[in-house]
């Protein structure tokens, strides 16, 4: 068996952002040797690693030159160059998620045929190669109105996502490949995250609702436990073992679900890593999200990932109309609220609605965490600090 504590082991990690830096602090617990690549010399990873490299995450020999020089390669984005990753996993670095994987999965169109493909449920879609091709749909009446249209690279945070009422909406939508999605009259938005190791040993952690920002399209809440019924959250586990088995993910996956007026779970979309839906667990439950991950992907023994409190996520984003060196107004009086744990992710400048950090208030009852949790987020506002 390998040794990976206080060892010669390096564990590689892509991209340098706050889920890197979360992932960070559980490897610094086992004294696990680290190295990250960003291509942002301040990146929030960057004090937190053994060694930081500055690098561009699209580039073959920037990805492939890192990961030479360690023994495990994780991600902590998807938006990485799968090349490299291939031709690493062929010289026998191992790679996870593994890159066919994550192939299947970095593109929104192909994550909708997957599940097509393997009879998974998932909200009736079309996929167009560009926007007239779209328009043209539309226009033929092959393309019903209203719809969600989705880009199917690189959209995040509520970016590249947005519903088109009439053919006019799409003057503001970008070229590219996209899917035009039918929309769901949902009662609640759900998410599971499901660890999975080499060896095969897996574990769901428990369902989560997720409350989103009006008109950010960002989560702004998530609670757990979710207030649905034991016949739905045993019907959302069953779809997320589903949907882990046919990817057959080694680490996390992280998987977003409608659930409808008719009680029916629909998968929405997946990401193969920590993600912003679990960060309640780092409080909340006896392993949270990251240190499963670690588990998972070193093919340690899987963790107790049941929930031991109540709680209630809440991000902080920039408040609009403010843009520069970040000031956390109201920090400190949150801290006078019971349960309540502050994250602080090390961003330096703040901008509308950028995730600059979550809070988590733990509590023996999820009202109560409710309530806390809407007084903290009347407490504090993420802006621009004064000179």
């Amino acid at each position: 068996m390998s040794t990976y504590f206080s060892s010669d082991f390096k564990l590689g990690i892509l991209g340098g952002g706050q889920l890197g830096r979360m992932l960070l602090q559980e490897c610094i617990k086992w004294d696990i040797h680290t190295s990250v690549l960003d291509p942002n010399k301040e990146a929030p990873c960057k004090n937190y690693c053994n060694h930081f490299i500055e690098g561009n995450l699209q580039n073959f020999d920037d990805v492939y030159n890192f990961g030479k020089k360690v023994d495990v390669l994780t991600i902590e984005i998807e938006n990485v160059n799968l090349e490299a990753l291939k031709q690493l996993e062929k010289e026998g670095i191992k790679v996870y998620p593994k890159p066919n994987t994550l192939e299947k999965i970095t593109s929104k169109a192909e994550q909708k045929k997957f599940y097509k493909d393997h009879q998974i449920p998932t909200a009736d879609f079309s996929i167009y190669q560009n926007k007239e091709e779209l328009q043209k749909a539309i226009g033929d009446n092959k393309q019903p109105l209203p719809f969600i249209w989705k880009i199917a690279k690189g959209g995040y945070d509520g970016k590249g996502v947005g519903i088109i009422q009439k053919l006019e909406d799409l003057k503001n939508v970008p070229q590219g490949e996209c899917i035009a999605e039918d929309m769901i009259p949902f009662e609640k938005e759900l998410a599971i995250t499901v660890a999975r190791n080499p060896s095969g040993e897996v574990k769901t952690f428990p369902v989560v609702e997720m409350e989103f920002h009006p008109t950010a399209n960002q989560v702004e809440y998530v609670l757990c436990p979710a207030n649905i019924s034991e016949e739905v959250s045993l019907k959302a586990q069953k779809v997320a073992m589903q949907v882990a088995n046919s990817y057959q993910n080694i680490g996390l996956l992280a998987i977003e679900m409608f659930l409808t007026k008719e009680n029916e779970i629909l998968v929405n979309e997946v990401a193969p890593r920590p993600h912003n839906s679990g960060h309640l667990s780092i409080e909340a439950n006896f392993v949270n999200q990251f240190e499963q991950h670690l588990r998972a992907i070193l093919n340690l023994p899987l963790g107790d990932s049941s929930l031991k409190t109540a709680a209630v996520m809440v991000n902080l984003v920039g408040k609009e109309g403010y843009e520069g060196n970040v000031y956390y107004k109201g920090l400190e009086d949150i801290l006078k609220l019971d349960g309540v744990t502050p994250h602080i992710y090390g961003k330096k400048e703040t901008k509308a609605f950028r995730k600059m950090g979550h809070i988590t208030i733990a509590s023996k009852t999820i009202d109560r965490a409710k309530e806390t949790a809407q007084k903290a987020k009347e407490m504090i506002q993420v802006i621009e600090a004064k000179n």
